[in-house]
């Protein structure tokens, strides 16, 4: 084995396909190396990267990429791609502000073809591609790495049953690491792997299948339920031959004698589309990832002798603690509420839930579409579901929360979690949109927690609404340590609350940002202005009196809330407009997410960014006076 490091020599992975064969597996030694330390440093997905190191070698090396497209799904175990196509020198600005994404992203790499970080998307961008270069008479391979768990989303499947049925070449890599179809085992399966996945294999595969047509009808079932029960015999993928892909495996993921052979010969065949079965374990090569890959999917920054993690000492429960230990108190109380999640136990609370109550909790898999018709049928049996389920991944299910949820007024409890802008995941995971695209439907209450309490409150609040669907919303990370009352109380629908009474100005928030609309208010009061700040609370049905009264006596209304243009802003516009009270010279501002995608970063930074900040709120109230010269004079003081 060469004592020099080949990980030094390989800026693109054109610098890798430069290498000979033998020394793969030691490059493959030293990237796994490198990505634990760069993710012991910025903390990050680490256990589905280390699953991937020998076959991103081996794709890189088989493979003319960039130029061949290269698509990960879902994108969290790309830190070794990134590695070895051009971004080593920043891998260690991994989700830090100004540094690499933690996913695939166009903008930062050519050989990034597609941008992700919600899963389940890879064959149908692929697919895409193939079908371009196809139109374009153009000659490249198309590679989607798709894992099992992304499998179970209806996507995946709906581009597959496309694929099979158009016939290009595509070729699908089913990283296997965790529903193990079927196992490799040994040298024989070795041997069938390289053996089904030769051009000579597949082009006599393909005649029998074209003579068997020619064949009289009756011959014809008969030789397809022999070639059936062949390779039924021979391999487990009949279900995806049944869809038209022809299947290779399964092979060892890490064992790159198997990888290499076998993506050679479906580079070099005609046929397609083809999938590749790999079975692959989480946190390959690191013993505490090994041992515990649910622990290490998503990790903070850690030592890597020992593993040990060095996350923050919390000072109070997270909102996602809050809310699960508020619906198991509910629970306790009801036996009619149950729980949903798509495939995200841990990052809703719900295993917790799941604990206590094993019957009535569903984890339905990456299927969003399906978790909230799910919910609807179990509310039409006076079940009391809750689906908890991110902001962002709610967004895959709009057509079914609009048709099967609000039009027939079923009441389905939507706990939307990460809220708002989310931190290190960036855009693909930020909160932005669900204001907007559930306070347009008609039936539903909406709601956003400020804080702990009044997340606590919320949970009681939906547990009780039993005639229309309703939402409720909080953020991401720690809550801010306010003392929790037992049990929640049943918040009268559409009203807000008053924090601070003032005059002159008024703040009315919705969501966390309330915390920044009180330190605003400190900062005005210094200037002398004397301001009073509002809880909305509820989104939709908006309190028209609480608004009324707001107007009635202050010069300025400012609304502030963690989401895109059109949501509660806009409905707070739409009820002054209506009114009349527009009319009167009232100055109204709406302080809302930008009308762009913003960066990872720290979340502090970010609504910074956002202009959502104590700062900005002051600022935009000192201008709507046309006081700037206050700012300038307490800034310079």
């Amino acid at each position: 084995m060469s004592k020099t490091p080949l990980l030094d020599t390989i800026k693109t992975a054109a610098d890798l396909r430069q290498l000979p064969e033998s020394e793969l597996s030691q490059l493959a030694e030293e990237l796994r190396i490198e990505t634990i330390d760069a993710v012991s440093v910025t903390g990050g997905h680490l256990g589905a990267g280390l699953g991937v190191v020998e076959l991103t070698v081996a794709l890189h090396w088989v493979f003319n990429t960039p130029e061949d497209r290269l698509i990960w799904d879902v994108g969290h175990q790309t830190y070794p791609h990134k590695i070895l196509t051009g971004r080593r020198d920043k891998v260690r600005t991994l989700r830090q502000g100004g540094g690499l994404s933690g996913f695939t992203k166009r903008a930062e790499s050519d050989s990034d073809p597609f941008g992700a970080g919600h899963s389940s998307t890879s064959i149908s961008a692929g697919l895409g591609m193939a079908v371009a270069r196809d139109l374009k008479q153009e000659d490249r391979n198309v590679v989607c790495v798709i894992g099992d768990g992304a499998m179970s989303a209806g996507m995946a499947y709906e581009a597959m049953n496309n694929a099979g049925a158009r016939d290009e070449r595509l070729i699908v890599i089913l990283n296997d690491n965790d529903m193990s179809i079927a196992p490799p085992t040994g040298a024989f399966s070795s041997y069938l792997a390289r053996i089904t996945s030769s051009g000579t294999y597949l082009y006599v595969r393909d005649v029998a299948k074209q003579l068997a047509k020619r064949l009289p009808k009756s011959w014809e079932r008969r030789a397809a339920r022999v070639e059936e029960y062949t390779r039924h015999l021979w391999h487990g993928g009949m279900w995806f031959e049944e869809l038209g892909f022809y299947y290779v495996g399964p092979i060892d993921g890490h064992d790159l004698n198997q990888l290499l052979p076998v993506l050679k010969n479906v580079r070099d065949t005609q046929q397609g589309p083809i999938i590749v079965h790999a079975v692959t374990q989480k946190g390959k090569g690191y013993a505490p990832a090994e041992e515990s890959s649910d622990k290490y999917h998503g990790v903070a920054k850690f030592n890597v002798v020992t593993g040990a993690q060095m996350k923050p000492k919390a000072n109070a429960p997270s909102y996602t603690r809050v809310f699960a230990d508020s619906l198991i108190s509910e629970a306790r109380r009801d036996p009619n509420i149950v729980a949903i999640t798509a495939a995200m136990p841990d990052g809703t609370g719900l295993d917790h839930f799941g604990k206590e109550f094993p019957d009535r909790t569903f984890d339905v898999g990456i299927a969003e579409q399906h978790a909230v018709t799910f919910a609807a049928g179990l509310a039409t049996e006076g079940l009391k579901p809750f689906a908890a389920i991110y902001s962002t991944f709610l967004q895959r299910a709009y057509d079914q929360v609009v048709h099967d949820v609000a039009i027939q007024k079923l009441p389905v409890r939507f706990a939307i979690d990460r809220a708002g802008l989310v931190g290190a995941d960036g855009p693909t995971h930020a909160g932005s949109f669900d204001l907007a695209y559930l306070g347009c439907l008609p039936n539903f209450v909406l709601m956003a927690a400020a804080d702990e309490v009044e997340l606590r409150h919320m949970v009681t609040t939906a547990a009780a609404i039993d005639d229309r669907p309703s939402a409720f919303r909080y953020a991401r990370g720690e809550a801010t340590g306010a003392e929790l009352p037992e049990f929640g109380e049943v918040l009268p629908i559409g009203k807000g609350r008053i924090v601070r009474e003032g005059s002159a100005v008024a703040l009315l928030s919705l969501g966390t940002r309330l915390g920044e609309a009180i330190t605003a208010s400190n900062q005005l009061a210094a200037l002398g202005l004397q301001t009073t700040v509002a809880d909305a609370r509820f989104a939709k049905p908006i309190d028209t009196s609480l608004i009324d009264q707001l107007v009635a006596h202050h010069e300025v209304l400012v609304t502030i809330e963690e989401g895109a243009v059109g949501g509660f802003g806009s409905h707070v516009l739409h009820h002054l407009a209506t009114s009349g009270a527009l009319d009167k010279g009232l100055k109204v501002r709406t302080m809302v997410l930008p009308d762009r995608f913003i960066d990872h970063d720290a979340p502090k930074r970010m609504y910074e960014t956002a202009g959502l900040s104590a700062a900005s709120i002051v600022e935009t109230v000192l201008a709507a006076l046309g006081r700037e010269r206050l700012l300038d004079e307490a800034s310079r003081a």
